[in-house]
C-alpha cells in the first residue's frame, strides 16, 4: 500500500537528476573524517544510517575548502587536495547503494577560524575581528587578531579553491554539492553589509557586494558542468540590525538563481556574532516554535510566484509537518538532522504509514553540545547513532546464550535496557514501583512548553505496551524490587536503573515543611496543591522550567535562586523566557531557612534577607540511594549486574542514561 505522505514522497528531477523524495539530511559534522580531512570507514557507517533510512540527500556539514586556512572543528573534511577523491567515493557509493544523493555543504568560515587553528591570521572580506574572536582575546588578556582583507589573487584562489572542491566531489561520485552562502561564513562575509566594508568592486551595492558569490558560482558551474545540481545555504535574515535582511536577500537570490544556483537552503540568523545571539535563529530549542524557519520560505516562494526551488530547515520535527509544508506549496525539500538523527528509519516508518513508530526528537541539543567537547556525534535517545561501526546495519544483534533478565526501575534507561534485551532474544521482566512507566520523563514533560518531551513520553509509553502486549517482556507496576524477590526468580542478569532521589538538605531548618515540595512533584502530582507565590530553590533546567510553568499558569514567582555562579547560556532558550516573564534568577544566593512565610537567603555579600512565598519548591539536584543501589547489584553474577542512569552517576542527563542502559543490555 502506498504511503499517507504523497508530497513528501513525490520524486522530482532537477538538472536530469533524480531525486526519489523530498527529504533531506540537513548538514551534519561527526567528527569522524581523518585528523588530514579525509573520509574514513568509520564516517561512511555513521551515514550509513541515514541512506539506509531513506533520505534523498545526505549533506556534510562544513566541509572545508582548504583546512590550512579555513578549520573550525578537530576532524572535518578538507576538499582542497585530490587524495580526498578516493575516500569521498567510499561516501558516495554506499549512499548510492540506496538510491540516495551524497553531498557536502562547502565553506570557508573566514574570520571565525582561530590563529591556533592554521597558525595564522584569517582571511575575510574586510579586515574586522568577529564577536567570538574579541571574546576570546579578551579571556586571553591580548589584542584580537584582525583579519586579512582579501586581495583580488587572493579572491580568484579561494573562488578556484571552492570550485575545485565541488569538482572532486563530481569525480567522487556526487552530482550535487551545497555552497554554505549563510549564516556569516565568508560568503556571506561578502555578501552582507555588516561584515562587508569594502571599497572597490566587492563592496558597498548589493550587486557589488554579491560578486564574489557569483564568481564562486559560475566557476563551479564551469567545472562541474550541466549535470550537476548547485544548492546553496542562505540565511533569509540575519536578524542583526546593520546585517542582510529579508528584502535585500530576495534581491541577492533573484541574482544568484540568475547566474546559476538550482536551489536554495533557508536558514535564517548568524554563527557567532552578539555571542551566539543568533544562533537560536539557526538552531532551536526545545522551547522554540517547530518549524520555526518555514515562514521564509512561504514569503519568498510568494515573492517568486513559485518560480524558484527552496528547501525549507529549521526544527521541522515530524513528517506530518514536512507534509503539510510541501502540499502548501511552501518548499520543495524539506532538510531535517536532529529529527533523522532521533530516527534514521523516519522515512522508512512514513512510508509504511507508522508514524507511531516514529521516535521523536527533544531538541535537547545534546548532539551539538558533543561537538565542542569534542566528541563523535551522536543522539541522546537513539543510542546506536553513537555505535554505527559497532552496529553497521542498525541491528542488535542476538545474544549466543538466552538470559533471564530483570530491570529494576521503567524509566528512559530502563525501558531503553528492556527493548534492547527484547532485541538480543533475552528473558526480560521490568519492575516498576509506582502505577507508571516513563520515570523522570513525567515530570520533565510536564510544563507546557516541552512539546516535544510529551512527544517522546507518548511515544516510550507506546512502545513499552506494544511490546508488552505483544509478549515479548513482563512490566510489574507497583512492584519494588528487593534483594529477596528477586534472588527468589534467580536472574541471570540485573540492570538496575532506579534513578535517583531529591536531593532534600535536612540540614536546612524548616525543609520538611508542609510548605516545601520537589519541583517535579509539584507539576506532575501535586499542583492544585502548589500557592499564589512560589519561590524556587534551584536554578538549573528543572528549577527554570518549574519556575516558567508556574509563572505562566498565573502564580507569582517571588524568587528564583541558585547558590552558584552564573553560568554561560549558548544555547538554552529558558533563561530569556524567564527574563520575558520578569523572572531574573540570583545566583551565588544560598538557602538558610524555610519559614512558614517563604524563605531566608543568603546572597553573595554575604548578608540574609527574606523572600516571601506560600509554596517553596525544591530543584537542588538529586542524589543517588546508594543502600538500594548495593542491595541489588548482587542479586545476579556480579559480572552481568549493570547500573545504570543517575542511579550510577547523580547529575547526569537523559542522554547518559539512555546510551548507557542501551550499552549495557549490549553487553548482557
Amino acid at each position: 500500500m502506498a504511503s499517507n505522505y504523497t508530497h513528501l514522497f513525490s520524486p522530482i528531477k532537477i538538472r536530469g537528476v533524480d531525486f526519489k523524495n523530498r527529504i533531506i539530511l540537513a548538514p551534519p559534522s561527526p567528527n569522524l573524517a581523518s585528523p588530514e580531512g579525509f573520509v574514513t570507514h568509520q564516517f561512511v557507517d555513521w551515514f550509513r544510517m541515514f541512506a539506509r533510512g531513506g533520505a534523498s540527500i545526505l549533506y556534510v556539514g562544513n566541509s572545508s575548502i582548504d583546512i590550512t586556512e579555513c578549520k573550525d572543528e578537530e576532524c572535518q573534511l578538507d576538499l582542497n587536495n585530490d587524495r580526498c577523491v578516493l575516500p569521498l567515493s567510499w561516501y558516495a557509493e554506499m549512499a548510492q547503494e540506496f538510491d540516495c544523493h551524497a553531498s557536502l555543504e562547502v565553506n570557508h568560515n573566514g574570520k571565525d577560524t582561530t590563529f591556533e587553528a592554521v597558525g595564522h591570521v584569517p582571511f575575510s572580506s574586510s579586515p574586522i575581528p568577529g564577536d567570538s574572536e574579541i571574546m576570546r582575546a579578551k579571556m586571553a588578556g591580548r589584542e584580537p587578531y584582525i583579519p586579512i582583507e582579501m586581495d583580488q589573487k587572493k579572491i580568484d584562489e579561494t573562488v578556484m579553491k571552492y570550485a575545485m572542491a565541488c569538482k572532486r566531489m563530481q569525480r567522487a561520485g556526487m552530482d550535487i554539492a551545497l555552497l554554505h552562502g549563510g549564516h556569516g561564513n565568508l560568503i556571506s562575509q561578502f555578501t552582507s553589509p555588516h561584515y562587508n566594508k569594502r571599497t572597490d568592486k566587492y563592496g558597498g551595492s548589493l550587486e557589488n557586494r554579491a560578486r564574489f558569490a557569483i564568481e564562486v558560482v559560475e566557476k563551479t558551474r564551469e567545472l562541474c558542468g550541466e549535470n550537476f545540481v548547485i544548492d546553496y545555504r542562505i540565511s533569509a535574515d540575519e536578524i542583526i540590525e546593520d546585517g542582510q535582511r529579508f528584502e535585500e536577500t530576495l534581491k541577492l537570490m533573484k541574482i544568484l538563481k540568475d547566474h546559476g544556483v538550482d536551489m536554495f537552503n533557508v536558514s535564517a540568523g548568524l554563527h557567532s556574532e552578539g555571542l551566539y545571539k543568533y544562533i537560536r535563529y539557526w538552531l532551536q530549542g526545545y522551547t522554540m516554535a517547530r518549524g520555526f524557519n518555514v515562514h521564509w520560505t512561504e514569503k519568498i516562494k510568494d515573492h517568486f510566484q513559485g518560480d524558484i526551488r527552496l528547501t525549507a530547515v529549521g526544527s521541522i520535527t515530524s513528517v506530518d509537518l514536512a507534509e503539510e509544508y510541501l502540499s502548501k506549496g511552501w518548499c520543495d525539500f524539506v532538510a531535517m538532522c536532529r529529527p533523522l538523527m532521533a530516527d534514521p528509519d523516519m522515512p522508512k516508518k512514513a512510508a509504511a504509514n507508522k508514524r507511531e513508530d516514529i521516535r521523536p526528537c527533544l531538541r535537547c541539543n545534546a548532539c551539538a553540545t558533543r561537538l565542542g567537547m569534542p566528541r563523535v556525534i551522536n543522539c541522546a535517545i537513539n543510542p546506536i547513532s553513537g555505535m554505527t561501526t559497532y552496529l553497521r546495519d542498525g541491528e542488535v544483534p542476538a545474544a549466543k546464550v538466552k538470559k533471564k533478565v530483570a530491570v529494576v526501575g521503567a524509566g528512559p534507561a530502563g525501558l531503553t535496557a528492556m527493548h534492547t534485551l527484547i532485541d538480543r532474544g533475552h528473558d526480560v521482566t521490568v519492575y516498576e514501583k509506582t502505577n507508571d512507566i516513563g520515570g523522570c520523563v513525567n515530570g520533565a514533560a510536564a510544563p507546557p512548553a516541552k512539546i516535544d518531551m510529551k512527544d517522546y513520553l507518548k511515544w516510550l509509553k507506546l512502545q513499552a505496551q506494544k511490546a508488552v502486549k505483544a509478549g515479548k517482556a513482563k512490566i510489574l507496576l507497583n512492584t519494588e524490587a528487593t534483594k529477596e524477590l528477586l534472588d527468589v526468580e534467580g536472574y541471570d542478569a540485573v540492570i538496575i536503573a532506579v534513578g535517583a532521589d531529591p536531593l532534600v538538605p535536612r540540614s536546612i531548618p524548616g525543609i520538611t515543611r508542609p510548605n516545601v515540595m520537589w519541583a517535579a512533584d509539584a507539576e506532575t502530582k501535586f499542583r492544585d496543591k502548589v500557592g499564589k507565590k512560589v519561590v524556587v530553590v534551584g536554578a538549573g533546567d528543572v528549577g527554570m522550567e518549574a519556575a516558567h510553568d508556574f509563572a505562566e499558569d498565573g502564580r507569582e514567582i517571588t524568587g528564583l535562586v541558585d547558590m552558584m555562579p552564573k553560568p554561560v547560556f549558548i544555547m538554552s532558550e529558558m533563561p530569556r523566557l524567564l527574563e520575558d516573564l520578569g523572572i531574573q534568577i540570583q545566583y551565588s544566593t544560598s538557602i538558610c531557612e524555610v519559614t512558614d512565610k517563604g524563605i531566608i537567603a543568603k546572597g553573595p555579600d554575604g548578608k540574609q534577607f527574606e523572600i516571601e512565598a506560600d509554596t517553596v519548591l525544591l530543584a537542588m539536584g538529586m542524589r543517588i540511594n546508594h543502600e538500594l543501589v548495593d542491595s541489588l547489584r548482587h542479586c545476579a553474577p556480579e559480572t552481568d549486574c549493570y547500573i545504570v542512569g543517575d542511579a550510577k552517576k547523580v547529575g547526569g542527563n537523559l542522554s547518559a542514561a539512555v546510551n548507557g542502559a542501551f550499552q549495557a543490555a549490549l553487553h548482557i
